[in-house]
């Protein structure tokens, strides 16, 4: 079972980047997602969660208001939708899968171990 990010990449400030992270050999349908960064030099930071059974939605502070974050169960895929990107949204970004019913926000944890399934990361990088 795995999940791979794609996406990420060099973007000005102001831009936009949508970022994807496909799951494979799990039931897709019976995790929450959420999607967590890690700045250079600094700890990880929870981004965006979304619940399966719901569909609700939850931000961090520093990305509300710009980033929306979508599923869709057919295609085993979690979006996240970054606008107004700033020089302090540039890190690796992590989607990772818990199982639904058991996942509570804000996380109680950003370690790996904490989650059912995480993937390897994609770069982004806002810059001029």
């Amino acid at each position: 079972a795995q999940l791979v990010e794609t996406g990420g990449g060099l973007v000005q400030p102001g831009g936009s980047l949508r970022l994807s992270c496909v799951a494979s050999e799990f039931t897709f349908k019976d995790y929450a997602m959420t999607w967590i960064r890690q700045a250079p030099g600094k700890g990880r930071e929870w981004v965006s969660t979304i619940y399966s059974n719901s569909g609700n939605t939850y931000y961090g502070d520093s990305v509300k208001g710009r980033f929306v974050i979508s599923r869709d169960n057919a295609k085993n895929t979690v979006y996240l939708q970054m606008n107004d990107l700033k020089p302090g949204d540039t890190a690796v970004y992590y989607c990772a899968a818990a199982v639904d019913w058991t996942y509570t926000v804000p996380p109680s944890s950003l370690e790996e171990d904490a989650y059912d399934y995480w993937g390897q990361g994609t770069q982004v990088t806002v810059s001029s």
